[in-house]
């Protein structure tokens, strides 16, 4: 080995006591920043810009802007903001040019005692306002696309509200489309989606409740609920469970998702999420709390049951009797995709006797050259199907599906030409995909492919008995579930029968008069009956 690769070598692999002497320093660091955070500002301007700057660093986006009003003295000035986040339109014309051109004969007019209320309440023209005395408030606001504006004298900052960052806009969902129903989708700006949601719910007891989650991102959180509506209990435990959240970075509500869910060791999902604004209105109006986190325009609705991921918005834009059907077919569809590929196995290895001779037959001379038993076909199928659609999410659009779709139909026929696996099982593994994209949320869709694979080792070990052994168990551990306090299989164990309205089958809206009842709604009632109403009328 050189003499530089020997260098890099141990440069690379400090010792113990260094390790500990270069966490200790940084740990110091950040108590000191700490510390000065709880600070409170001062009254001199030129000690309040250089401390600032010291917090900040010498970030080229970080722009400070010192100026000088006349009024009974010469007061100085100065707006400090992150060029990018800040918006700088509105600090040009609603606070600088505001200030230079139109405050300083009202300065001159009046005491001196009255200068910072003048220019606090008189000289900056923006709706979103407010004063801070510490050092943490004003990095924060800062760092929020907020401005802050020192003045000389004076041991206080005006934040003022002057967010103006870049946005995709507001666009059709990609993960959940739909025939019938609203187009617009969540983006990654906060106060977008929340405006979508308020659009369309104009009613006074909407609560949004802000927090902010991330100790170095700081990510500002939404909890929306209706008032009177939702259950009390449920949102002070939504808020207890972030509350408690002490992490360094939220980067998408994946992170809130996984840290307030009920259960961890679980392939279900205990926590809804969803990209379509309707569908969040709807768990809102039902008693459920609604969680926007900003940056991600996938929002989180708990507690979330095991019937609410084979709904989709669509549902109740349709007549009651297509929707009904369309339910039924996507619970046997993930009856299909769970069991289909573990119940071939079964029956073609130890119930031959199930079958009728003829398709016993057929299936004998598909498999004759196969080299491998079934359960290695299917696993050589399923993961090679796995693969291909892992690549054809990854790859560019334009040429991700037809890889995809070419990749599997060159494979397959292949495969079934060199002997290496049936015809049968091809139809079996495209049969089991199929029917797998019809559940409408991806993340219980992740659940089943998981699954799939135990109850195919299952099936390959003790066959049918095996599968039904999984079966059992597997209702066993749903109806052991709990979200936020509500049983996962609400509707069905505990069995309710006020809630089959609305849960494998869809009544009409007539008769959907109630919402869920172990929702815990504190108001029950959806709509009057028709003839109640018009009696009342």
């Amino acid at each position: 080995m050189s003499l530089s690769g020997k260098f890099f070598k141990a440069k690379s692999q400090p010792s113990q006591g260094q390790q500990n002497q270069s966490n200790q320093t940084s740990q110091n660091q950040d108590n000191q920043q700490k510390d000065f955070l709880k600070e409170s500002i001062q009254t001199n301007l030129d000690d309040n810009l250089t401390k600032l700057k010291n917090l900040l660093g010498n970030s080229s986006d970080v722009v400070s802007r010192t100026f000088i009003l006349s009024g009974k003295r010469s007061i100085h000035l100065a707006v400090i903001y992150i060029d990018g986040l800040a918006d700088s339109k509105s600090i040009q014309h609603f606070i600088l040019e505001s200030m230079m051109l139109k405050c300083e004969e009202k300065l001159q007019q009046s005491p001196r005692a009255e200068e910072f209320s003048i220019i606090k309440d008189f000289a900056i023209t923006i709706g979103e306002i407010k004063t801070v005395n510490t050092w943490e408030d004003v990095s924060n606001s800062i760092m929020s696309g907020d401005s802050a504006v020192l003045i000389d004298g004076y041991a206080v900052a005006i934040i003022t509200g002057t967010k103006g960052w870049q946005d995709r806009g507001v666009t059709e969902p990609t993960s959940q489309n739909i025939v019938r129903g609203p187009k617009d989708g969540f983006s990654e700006t906060l106060r977008t989606n929340t405006a979508l949601i308020r659009r369309r719910i104009r009613d006074v007891n909407l609560r949004v409740d802000s927090k902010n989650v991330g100790t170095v991102t700081k990510t500002d959180i939404a909890v929306m609920y209706i008032e009177g509506i939702a259950d009390p209990e449920i949102v002070k435990e939504v808020h207890s469970r972030i509350d408690k959240i002490n992490i360094d970075a939220i980067l998408e509500s994946g992170y809130i998702e996984e840290l307030i869910q009920d259960e961890t060791y679980t392939p279900f999902p205990t926590v809804y999420s969803t990209e379509r604004p309707d569908v969040i209105i709807a768990n809102i109006l039902e008693g459920r709390v609604g969680i926007i986190v900003d940056g991600t325009p996938f929002a989180l609705t708990v507690p979330a049951i095991f019937t609410e991921f084979f709904h989709a918005s669509e549902d109740y834009y349709q007549r009651a009797d297509f929707s009904t059907l369309v339910r039924i077919l996507r619970l046997s569809s993930f009856l299909l995709t769970l069991l289909v590929p573990a119940a071939y196995i079964a029956v073609t290895t130890f119930h031959q006797e199930m079958l009728p001779t003829r398709l016993l037959i057929s299936l004998a001379a598909a498999r004759e050259g196969v080299p491998f038993p079934a359960i290695v076909e299917v696993l050589i199928m399923e993961i090679t199907f796995e693969i291909l659609r892992e690549a054809g999410v990854r790859l560019p659009r334009a040429v991700g599906s037809a890889i995809s779709i070419v990749g599997a139909l060159v494979i397959g026929e292949a495969a079934v030409q060199a002997g290496l696996v049936s015809s049968a099982m091809v139809i079996v593994v495209s049969f089991t995909a199929i029917t797998s994209f019809v559940i409408p949320s991806y993340n219980f869709t992740m659940a089943v492919r998981m699954l799939r694979f135990l109850y195919i080792g299952l099936a390959a070990t003790f066959g049918l008995y095996g599968i039904i052994l999984g079966l059992m168990a597997l209702v066993l551990h749903m109806c052991s579930l709990r979200s936020f306090g509500v049983p996962y299989m609400e509707s069905f164990g505990p069995f309710n029968k006020q809630d089959q309205k609305d849960s494998l089958f869809r009544l009409p809206m007539k008769k959907m008069l109630t919402r869920p009842k172990l929702i815990g709604t504190a108001n029950n009632v959806r709509q009057t009956p028709v003839d109640q109403y018009e009696e009342k009328k």
